[in-house]
């Protein structure tokens, strides 16, 4: 344990929980950030290192044997996405033949690279369709340059939907009163935002981790039954159909992940959770 040390980049809603989680137990954890230490709320036991992740030296990260990439934009942009995910993992495998101590490089990217948009089964062997959006372009770049970079030293965590007990878009959207209309044959997939923490921690601690994680639960839903189980909950009214949409859109993923790492293995006891705290 004592020559094993871990990085976390970035100290946002993951990342900083993250960091927490390895310090708590008993790694020698550290978080880097661009805000002063005292901007986060992190363990006593975590070290810190305040610097920009796109400018980080090797010698800053000559220790480390471990470095995980959990990251933002500071814009939901094409450009945003290029100078934060594509930007540091570029600027990390540039660095990678003078980290001889470095042994894994997590990087936590999406399923939203997967351009698959009709309904798909997808595992992890699936070879993501060319995506729609640039900004998922630009992180599957960005896989892409850490695997150049570090070879089999590298690992992708894939997740689905983020949601959580903060994370109240869809019940807002339940509540309105105006709801927009939703289509029967649109497939999603979600992780619990606390779960994704867990499988995050067990990626860098475990001993020989996979390669590539899709990190979601084990049941997809589509937009519609989830929004029409939580109106039935909450005491809204159901959903509107949106009947001329028939085509089946949306993916579904089945998750690689060991079930006893979730807390929460389907959607249903995920908002269950989160609508028990609503209350409280």
């Amino acid at each position: 344990m004592s020559t094993q040390q871990w990085l976390v980049i970035g100290q946002g809603d993951i990342g900083l929980p993250v960091t927490n989680k390895l310090a708590q137990q008993g790694y020698s954890v550290t978080g880097l950030a661009r805000s002063a230490r005292s901007d986060y709320a992190l363990a006593e036991q975590a070290n810190f290192i305040q610097a920009d992740a796109l400018k980080v030296s090797a010698e800053q990260l000559q220790d480390f044997t471990c470095i995980t990439i959990i990251v933002t934009p500071d814009e939901y942009s094409t450009s945003g996405y290029n100078k934060s995910y594509l930007s540091i993992c570029q600027h990390l495998a540039q660095l990678a033949e003078q980290l001889p101590k470095l042994e894994r490089v997590v990087f936590i990217s999406s399923t939203g690279v997967y351009g698959q948009n009709k309904g798909e089964w997808i595992d992890e062997n699936t070879t993501p369709a060319t995506p729609e959006r640039d900004a998922s372009k630009v992180i599957l770049q960005a896989e892409q340059a850490l695997q150049r970079g570090f070879a089999d030293k590298a690992v992708i965590i894939r997740p689905s939907g983020i949601y959580g007990r903060q994370r109240l878009m869809r019940l807002r959207k339940v509540k309105e009163d105006n709801k927009d209309p939703i289509a029967s044959t649109d497939w999603s997939n979600r992780i619990m935002d606390s779960d994704l923490v867990t499988i995050i921690s067990k990626v860098l601690t475990i001993e020989a981790p996979k390669s590539l994680y899709l990190a979601t639960d084990y049941l997809p839903v589509t937009t519609l039954q989830l929004s029409a189980w939580l109106s039935q909950q909450l005491q809204q009214s159901p959903p509107i159909v949106d009947d001329k949409q028939t085509a089946i859109t949306g993916k579904r993923l089945h998750s690689n992940i060991p079930l006893a790492w979730l807390e929460f293995a389907d959607w249903q006891a995920g908002y269950s959770d989160i609508l028990q705290h609503q209350q409280d």
